[in-house]
């Protein structure tokens, strides 16, 4: 996960002063929650494209 400013060339429009990459194994029961929504649980994304 990153915070911050995006990458350009990615086609990021979002701008900061910083950009702060956070790494963490979360493979073994760790989870991410974004807006009330369960999107990575256990080391795999859970999208429904």
């Amino acid at each position: 996960m990153a915070l911050g400013a995006g990458y350009a060339e990615t086609g990021s429009r979002n701008v900061s002063a910083i950009h702060w990459d956070m790494i963490c194994d979360l493979r073994d029961g760790g989870e991410i929650w974004v807006d009330d929504e369960c999107f990575y649980r256990s080391g795999r994304f859970l999208l429904d494209l």
